[in-house]
């Protein structure tokens, strides 16, 4: 025990030795302070701490203080590096407390001073960024517009803000330079302002930077985010109006009556931003008071307007429009501006054809000039299509195109042997008459022959008549005559001078000497200045080969004329055909400036492209291809048919901006003749800028955090950039989705060049709530105008750091529709409305809101309002069960809504509301009724046949679904005659039932063919009735009149056409005959009629005519109802009408005739007796007269041949007589043709029909009397008299003239 205090005494003087040994370490002199940038990296070495023991003992460093948190010290090392970012701007100097342990002695402790360098690591940032002024447009140049400022807290120059403006909105070469920025942020205005004429708006791209300063060792300059300061130039009256239109023009027709509004003019008021009121008025016009213009810029018919006044000024007027302003400009004067408006007077038809005796083109038209009596001349049997000689003859209509347009003929009593040519004309033309029939052109006949030219308007049938006079000149014996009449020849248009067309045409003439000497040449006509011909060879040629246009004329008719020494001349036709060349090029019709969308859009345009050269020819073939372009390699174009399309989707952004999606293609047009022919044509495609492009967010995720119950906070900033060219589809809106997007508000700024940011905010009027939900999950959406709704998204999270009032609802379930049947079927509840809420403490009743009333979706009114109750517990009862009509409404709504009565006052109390539909069920309580209809029913006994329709009735039943099917059926029917008796008639007719539109339609059908002998009124009883499905049917009844048409009303029409014809124009027919009775036409049939020598129709056509009232027209009444309507009846004769009457006038008129032909045999009987009776007593001067007839014969033996007798005629006849002989009369034996003077012969039947055929075939008729003198019985004995006659048969030239016998002159007996 003694050893433990010496042991304690040695152990404690030991420590005291070694305490007293042990030095403390020292920091060294200059670790008082230390200099650190501001942009020294986290993690990045900033000093280390050193500290000096002279034990050597190891020694451990550590930082501690408020601001240690900045570094982060290796004990062990003493490096000391970065762990919190510094800011110079925010904490330039703070001290820290530095240690240092050798783990012997205390820690030795020192205060540093950290001094923290500045760093150019702030951009500049302006004060305020919603800039916007307005300015006057004649703002000088110099003058202040705006002044900005921006900040930058950086020292030195990386605090020195400079301003730049970095772009101009719009982005235009006169605007980039129109604005100037000082460096303390004035902006000036450095050039002139226009509202109309640059800009009415300017937006300007303002960028602040500091002078630059060192930031991460290296010298740096820092600008801001650019802000818009938007300009608007406030508009000043220093402009005049302007039109919007270049160019006006429009067409008027001269018939036009004042007051008539022809063409708008408009003029708007160049200041746009003013927009000043216009007036308008005429200040000149080449004819002044034809127009006038109103306050509106309308232009009208002032006066009579006349387009044959207009023909030396192009049929147009121009008219010089002056629109001014209301008020006066800036200057004081008035501000106006004037227009020329064309305005083109069209054609009407208010002129006739006039004749005029001239020649054109040296025609004036004058009323000098106009005849109606003209005279010409032609040789006897000249051919056919030889022109009158010394006939000037114009036809002129001053009206234009169809309007001017006539047609030509011939009338008069010679209209049978000329022609007139032109048949068609338009405006003015030279009028030829024509041979059409030589042997009729006779000059031992008539020396002068008369026709008639009428010219008739073609629009208005207006015509004009002129006579013409025509002198015959008799002719030679002989004239030379060509092989053929019509010569088809071929030659190319635009042929040189001298082509040969013909040299094979000749002409032959039997006269020898100057008599048969021909001489070719062309009679003026149409071709006569193109084509010539050698007067001695016939040849045909070429004169002017420049007027051979096939595409102007392709056909010409010329007249070559032979005449022979003797001056008598033929003529054939010549009818040239031109041959087509290659001598037009391609024509493209209008121009091409397509707009088409990209991506989506199609481009189909047909080039419309045509060559006026032959059709259907290699001339005028067509050949469309693209011509080599930047884009034509996205295009085709139809080699056949010029259909241009692109090979696939057209992509704006693919286009070079500057073109503005405007793409120009060239089609080359070829035809495929020779030489080839081209021509090409610029296509303008605009490619419009469609949204195909999303926007895209800088960020996929934005993390937000946000205080509760501090409303209108900023929560966070998003940023997105769309790659679409054009503004309207770059434009960026941003839109916010989520679970509780409704707390935030997004507000969208664009920032330029398809870039825009959304600020999200707090609203005002909303806090979060914590408790209620801690984090939002939200998608922001960025859209631009995209039809199709396409958007990009980013997700944000919004954590909140660190009051029941939700309104009540109404069960969907418990407001689905119900059915309650109509008239007191059904009393008490009928359904239970449910209201919920999710909040606690609740106290809810359900209250009815409006009552909606609706009849086939119609609302009628507060009608129901009373049929239904709704208490508080949302049970829903009948209150008037008797009341309810389905009739007057159908569905029954009741809007209803729940009500929490203990909701805190700031939050809704009520729901929304809902509606409870109830759908009112249809009972048979409504009879059908029919519609009434005015319609009268006739029927045709002889024209109705079985299952056809007869009459018709409509019903109608207001109940719905088989309550409402109506089915119709005939309850009797009976036939009340003239007389008044009444006869059943069962079997007759049936009904069908159809449904149209809500009305059941009852059809009522024949079942057998009627009596077409009865006479009265068919009267059909037809019910129609109801089908319901449970109950008694209901019904209604009606009673129809059928009148009938019996065949004592059949009338028949006879034609002069067969019944082809005549069927042929029914329709033209049917339409007349309306038109002149205003009755109902039913055709019964069209027959041939029997052949009969003296029937004046071929044809005949039976119908009724009968009235809207059953009632029917008689012959009689039908002729005078015909004869009242002249135009009807012309246009009746036109086609072929000859006779009026009935069937049995038609029958009895065939009895007369048989009785008539019976009468006329026994009156021949008794002329046959009495004939033989004379005829014994005329046998006595048989030889008398014979003896006479010697006489004759030798007066015969002095007459010449051919020359006609002086002797006096029988009267009545073209038969001559010597002594009372016919020694002259080529006729059969015993006919003095007396009977062809008779109008009752059939020979004068004849006769009018070869008028009709209008030809005459001269050879035919020789034939035919050659025939009959070979077959004459008398040929067997010789006569005397025949023998002298035959002595003076030859002709001068030897020829053998036809002889005459008259068989009753015989004197043979003799």
């Amino acid at each position: 025990m003694m050893v433990w205090p010496w042991l304690s005494c040695l152990l404690l003087l030991t420590l005291v030795l070694s305490v007293e040994t042990n030095v403390a370490p020292m920091f060294l002199g200059n670790m008082s302070r230390v200099n650190l940038p501001e942009d020294l990296p986290v993690g990045a070495e900033a000093f280390w701490l050193v500290a000096q023991d002279q034990d050597k003992d190891p020694l451990t460093y550590g930082i501690s203080g408020q601001t240690s948190y900045f570094f982060t010290v290796t004990p062990t090392t003493g490096e000391v590096k970065l762990a919190s970012p510094l800011d110079y701007e925010t904490l330039n100097l703070f001290a820290i407390t530095i240690s240092v342990n050798d783990s012997h002695n205390n820690p030795v402790r020192r205060e540093m001073q950290v001094i923290v360098e500045d760093r150019n690591d702030n951009a500049p940032v302006f004060q305020n960024t919603g800039f916007s002024t307005s300015i006057r447009e004649t703002l000088p140049v110099g003058s202040l517009v705006f002044s900005v400022l921006a900040k930058d807290p950086d020292t030195g120059s990386a605090g020195a803000v400079v301003y730049f403006i970095e772009e101009v909105i719009p982005s235009t070469g006169d605007s980039l330079h129109l604005f100037r920025i000082f460096p303390n942020g004035s902006i000036i205005l450095s050039g002139s302002l226009s509202y109309n004429n640059k800009s009415a708006f300017y937006q300007l791209g303002l960028k602040a930077c500091d002078s630059g300063g060192t930031y991460n060792n290296s010298f740096t300059i820092h600008c801001s985010s650019p802000v818009f300061l938007s300009i608007s130039v406030v508009d000043q009256p220093d402009l005049d109006p302007q039109f919007v239109r270049e160019i006006y023009s429009a067409s008027v027709a001269e018939d036009e009556p004042q007051g008539t509004s022809v063409l708008k003019v408009e003029a708007v008021d160049s200041d746009k931003g003013i927009n000043d009121l216009v007036t308008y008025s005429i200040s000149n016009s080449t004819r002044p008071g034809w127009f006038d213009i109103g306050p509106d810029g309308v232009i009208t018919v002032n006066g009579s307007l006349d387009r044959e006044q207009l023909l030396e000024e192009d049929e147009e007027v121009k008219v010089q429009v002056t629109a001014t302003e209301m008020h006066p400009n800036i200057y004081g004067q008035e501000a106006k501006v004037s227009i020329w408006v064309t305005l083109t007077v069209t054609d009407v038809n208010d002129h006739q054809p006039e004749f005029y005796n001239c020649s054109l083109p040296a025609c004036t038209f004058t009323p000098q000039e106009a005849q109606v009596n003209f005279t010409g001349y032609v040789d006897e049997h000249a051919s056919t299509h030889i022109p009158i000689d010394d006939l000037t003859m114009v036809v002129y209509d001053p009206d234009k195109g169809r309007n001017g347009t006539f047609l030509l003929s011939v009338w008069g009593p010679d209209a049978e042997a000329f022609s007139v040519s032109p048949k068609r004309a338009a405006g003015s033309t030279d009028v030829q008459v024509l041979v059409r029939a030589p042997a009729l052109v006779d000059y031992e006949r008539q020396t002068v022959m008369l026709v008639q030219v009428v010219a008739t308007d073609s629009g208005s049938g207006n015509a004009s008549v002129a006579l013409v006079t025509i002198h015959l000149r008799d002719i030679n014996d002989h004239r030379p005559t060509f092989p053929h009449s019509l010569y088809n020849l071929t030659v190319w248009e635009h042929s040189a001078d001298g082509t040969v067309v013909t040299d094979s045409i000749h002409a032959f003439d039997p006269d020898t000497g100057e008599g048969g000497r021909i001489t070719y040449s062309l009679l003026p006509g149409n071709g006569a200045d193109i084509f010539e011909v050698d007067p001695d060879s016939g040849t045909v040629t070429v004169r002017n080969g420049e007027l051979l246009d096939r595409e102007k004329q392709a056909k010409y008719y010329l007249t070559l004329q032979a005449t022979d020494g003797g001056n008598l001349s033929a003529s054939t036709t010549l009818h040239i055909v031109l041959l087509d060349i290659n001598d037009n090029p391609p024509v493209v019709s209008g121009s091409y400036n397509i707009f088409v969308q990209e991506e989506e859009g199609d481009v189909f345009v047909t080039i419309q492209a045509q060559d006026n050269d032959q059709p259907d020819t290699n001339n005028s073939r067509l050949h469309f291809s693209l011509l080599p372009g930047p884009y034509s390699r996205n295009f085709s174009v139809d080699p056949d048919k010029g259909i241009l399309r692109n090979l696939g989707p057209l992509d704006r952004e693919a286009i070079e901006p500057a073109l503005g999606g405007r793409i120009v293609l060239s089609v080359l047009v070829v035809d495929c003749g020779v030489p080839v022919l081209y021509t090409d044509v610029n296509i303008t495609i605009n490619v419009e800028d469609i949204n195909d492009n999303l926007p895209i967010f800088n960020q996929s995720i934005y993390s937000f955090l946000v205080k509760e119950r501090d409303p209108g906070e900023l929560v966070g900033v998003v940023k997105a950039w769309d790659a679409d060219q054009t503004e309207a589809n770059n434009r960026i809106s941003f839109s916010l989705s989520g679970t509780g997007a409704n707390n935030f508000v997004l507000r969208g700024s664009v920032l330029g060049s398809g870039w825009a940011e959304g600020h999200l905010w707090l609203p005002s009027d909303v806090s979060l709530d914590y408790e209620t939900q801690a984090s939002y999950n939200l998608t922001v959406s960025a859209e631009n105008p995209d039809p199709q709704g396409k958007e990009a998204t980013a997700e944000i999270f919004v954590a909140v750091e660190d009051v029941n009032d939700e309104p009540p609802t109404l069960d969907s379930a418990s407001l689905r529709g119900i059915r309650v049947a109509e008239n007191g079927s059904q009393h008490g509840l009928v359904a239970e409305v449910v209201a919920r809420d999710v909040d606690t403490m609740t106290q809810l009743e359900v209250q009815l809101v409006n009552v909606i009333c609706t009849k086939a979706g119609v609302n009628v009114g507060s009608l129901c309002r009373g049929w239904f109750s709704v208490l508080a517990n949302g049970s829903v009862f009948i209150s008037q069960s008797e009341a309810i009509d389905y009739e007057t409404c159908d569905l029954v709504t009741l809007v209803v809504r729940a009500c929490d009565l203990t909701t805190d006052p700031r939050f809704p109390a009520y729901s929304d509301n809902g509606s409870l539909a109830i759908t009112i069920e249809d009972m048979n309580d409504n009879a059908p009724y029919f519609l009434p209809d005015n319609k009268t029913f006739v029927i045709i006994p002889e024209l109705v046949v079985p299952n056809q329709q007869v009459a018709s009735v409509q019903a109608r039943d207001n109940d719905s679904g088989n309550n409402g099917a109506i089915l119709f059926s005939i309850l009797q029917v009976d036939f009340i005659a003239k007389d008044g008796a009444t006869i059943p008639f069962q079997g007759f007719f049936r009904v069908t039932t159809s449904l149209e539109a809500r009305v059941f339609i009852g059809n009522i059908e024949l079942v057998t063919n009627l009596d077409s002998t009865l006479q009265g009124t068919y009267r059909v009883t037809v019910q129609a009735q109801d089908r319901p499905s449970v109950g008694p049917a209901q019904e209604a009844n009606i009673t129809l009149n059928l009148f009938t048409v019996d065949q004592s009303y059949r009338v028949r029409l006879q034609f002069s056409m067969n019944k082809e014809e005549v069927g042929a124009n029914m329709d033209k027919i049917t339409a007349a005959l309306v038109q002149a009775t205003r009755t109902t036409v039913y055709v019964v049939s069209i027959q041939d009629i029997e052949s009969t020598a003296r029937a004046r129709g071929r044809s005949y056509l039976d119908a009724y005519f009968v009235f809207s009232n059953g009632s029917a027209l008689t012959l009689d009444e039908l002729s005078v109802m015909i004869r009242n309507d002249q135009d009807s009846l012309m246009e009746l004769l036109q086609l072929g009408l000859v006779v009026l009457g009935s069937q049995e006038s038609q029958e009895s008129d065939l009895q007369k005739l048989l009785i008539s032909v019976i009468i006329g045999l026994g009156v021949a009987l008794l002329l046959v007796i009495v004939i033989m009776s004379t005829a014994l007593m005329c046998t006595r001067k048989s030889y008398h007269r014979k003896l006479q007839a010697v006489k004759a014969a030798k007066e015969a033996r002095k007459t010449a041949a051919g020359v006609m007798p002086l002797a006096s005629a029988i009267p009545g006849t073209n038969m001559y007589t010597t002594e009372r002989a016919n020694p002259m009369l080529n006729l059969p034996t015993k006919d003095l043709n007396f009977e062809s003077q008779s109008s009752s012969s059939d020979l004068d039947h004849m006769s009018l029909n070869s008028l009709d055929d209008n030809s005459v075939d001269l050879e035919k008729d020789k034939e035919i009397t050659k025939k009959g003198l070979l077959h004459s019985p008398m040929e067997l004995d010789t006569e005397p008299l025949g023998v002298v006659l035959a002595e003076t048969k030859m002709g001068r030239g030897g020829q053998q003239e036809p002889s005459f016998t008259n068989a009753g002159l015989d004197t043979t007996d003799l």
